[in-house]
């Protein structure tokens, strides 16, 4: 599992060229799910980020978390996290879990991030989606579950 984490003021997530959901400031998580993923590596990926320090307190730039915030996070499923461009022009997504696996990881994902206390707004999983975000920093940091 793979996550990209922006931190962000205003964000947003229209899908479908319709419903559009926003936070007002916060971070803005990619959520790459790969074949082999569980449970394990959720509970890994949303105890850091809830407790990565990348917000500044005072004269520290990255001293306080999501948690002592109480900023909001917007969720966008993400399977071209794992694209292959080793091999030809066009990327490979064998990597990518299938939908069947990847989604029910996804939902689980949210509950945990939710089960923290924390604001979650979500894209939705499989849909065509615009993401627009303002990168403060710019701090953006990649996670992955297995490394």
């Amino acid at each position: 599992m793979k996550v990209v984490i922006q931190k962000s003021g205003p964000a947003s997530v229209e899908i479908e060229g319709k419903e559009k959901r926003q936070i007002n400031k916060g971070l803005v998580i990619l959520l790459g799910i790969t074949n082999g993923d569980t449970e394990k590596d959720i509970e890994y990926l949303v105890e850091k980020i809830c407790n990565l320090r990348i917000f500044p307190n005072g004269e520290k730039h990255f001293d306080l978390s999501i948690l002592d915030t109480k900023e909001e996070i917007l969720l966008i499923s993400q399977f071209t996290l794992y694209a292959s461009c080793k091999k030809g022009r066009r990327p490979d997504f064998n990597d990518a879990a299938k939908p069947e696996i990847a989604k029910p990881l996804y939902e689980k994902f949210i509950e945990k991030l939710k089960a923290q206390e924390i604001t979650v707004k979500t894209g939705e999983f499989g849909a065509t989606m615009q993401v627009n975000l303002t990168n403060q920093g710019p701090t953006t940091i990649i996670i992955d579950s297995k490394l």
